[in-house]
């Protein structure tokens, strides 16, 4: 695989339906996309701290991505080439959206860099405008961050936000993570009643089982679930499960760490309760499930050894990501592929599955999983060439909890 800085893949988008008779019933595709969540943050990459009993189960149901890349270092560009399938090159969305009304670029740098981009295009074909032509409903919830924030950081745009962007349902809710401002006192009551084995709420993960429960009469359909865990701020009620990891802490690491274990302990029991609420629901069985990370760890709580770099850079350890697949019936269960496959590969995927056929004339820059998925064979997938392209310096303070 070689590593360049121009655009060379080209592929395309499906728009019609092929002949029904070639096709089985079109599946569900959830997608739960986290944030910041580093190669090894997960038990099942032999994690150095993390537990993560409910992602490890879906890995052994499904199959282990072990070189699954994000399409940029950061996360507004990596977002905005997986919903389209296009790289963040020809997206022209190659850094990290900001408010609207914030100075850009009032620093002087050797290199001129490139304007910062506030939203993604809505002429740009995502994935849930895709499905609607194979009759997916489709549903949003968590961390959009694609559009410039409309007031308070990370708010949806009225004008580019997921209904804008094709999606049928989209509730905005912070959940469970320190985004929600829940005053002080608030926070210490609640802390208070975690006890030894509960975890704090998380009313997005709520609204996404909701929608799992009103449409699964409805299908086909696309749950986009994009959590904010883990990005900072890194804090949590359950002092229980601080206190755990820091009894397991070496001497040599700070305590941050032991706390950022604990808030992927508990995003992982939040991918938990959506996969109880699949199985419940009788929907597993024909339910497409993907799990990705947005881009590499942050480096004040995790770690990326043996890979170099983090989030923010072009190293393998900010552009390597954990990423599993489940598809009961076609994904054989406990597998894995050490073929290198990207986030722009997703949109092709998804529309593949939902028994689509592409239109030449939309270019996209990933290929569908789909024959590496089904065990056929990999379609030229392997040997292609993978292209990141991050013309910028980074503005902020890698000490500062900033909008990264």
């Amino acid at each position: 695989m070689r590593f360049t800085k121009a655009v060379l893949l080209s592929a395309s988008i499906f728009a019609t339906s092929i002949n029904p008779a070639e096709a089985a019933e079109p599946p569900n595709i959830v997608f739960i996309l986290v944030d910041d969540v580093g190669w090894k943050d997960v038990g099942y990459n032999n994690a150095p701290m993390c537990e993560t009993p409910h992602i490890d189960r879906l890995a052994s149901q499904g199959m282990r991505f072990r070189q699954a890349y994000a399409p940029a270092p950061i996360c507004s560009a990596s977002r905005a080439a997986i919903l389209t399938g296009q790289s963040p090159a020809r997206l022209n969305f190659e850094f990290v959206t900001k408010y609207r009304d914030t100075p850009l670029q009032t620093r002087q740098f050797p290199l001129l860099p490139p304007p910062f981009t506030l939203n993604l295009a809505l002429e740009k074909q995502t994935v849930p405008e895709a499905l609607h032509s194979a009759g997916y409903q489709s549903g949003f919830f968590g961390k959009w961050h694609v559009s410039a924030h409309k007031e308070a950081y990370l708010s949806w745009s009225d004008t580019h936000g997921p209904r804008q962007q094709g999606f049928d349902v989209a509730e905005e809710d912070f959940g469970g993570h320190p985004y929600t401002k829940v005053p002080d006192k608030e926070r210490k009551r609640l802390a208070r009643l975690l006890t030894q084995g509960n975890y704090p709420d998380d009313s997005m993960t709520d609204r996404a089982i909701r929608f799992l429960q009103q449409h699964r009469r409805q299908q086909p359909f696309y749950l986009q679930v994009n959590h904010f865990y883990a990005h900072t701020p890194v804090k949590t009620q359950a002092d229980w499960l601080t206190e755990k990891y820091k009894s397991r802490l070496p001497a040599d690491r700070p305590t941050r760490h032991a706390e950022y274990a604990a808030f992927v302990e508990i995003l992982d029991h939040h991918v938990g309760r959506l996969l109880t609420a699949l199985d419940e629901l009788e929907l597993a069985e024909n339910t497409l499930v993907v799990f990705f990370s947005d881009n590499g760890g942050d480096p004040r709580f995790t770690q990326h050894a043996p890979l170099r770099g983090h989030k923010w850079t072009l190293y393998e350890g900010g552009i390597r990501v954990p990423m599993v697949v489940r598809w009961p019936g076609v994904v054989e269960p406990g597998s894995a592929s050490d073929v290198p496959v990207i986030g722009t590969d997703l949109m092709p995927t998804f529309v593949e599955v939902a028994g689509l056929e592409q239109d030449a004339s939309i270019p996209l820059d990933g290929q569908s999983l789909l024959p590496l998925l089904s065990g056929r064979d990999d379609r030229g997938l392997t040997g292609r060439d993978l292209i990141w392209h991050f013309p910028y310096y980074h503005p902020e303070k890698i000490e500062e909890d900033a909008d990264r």
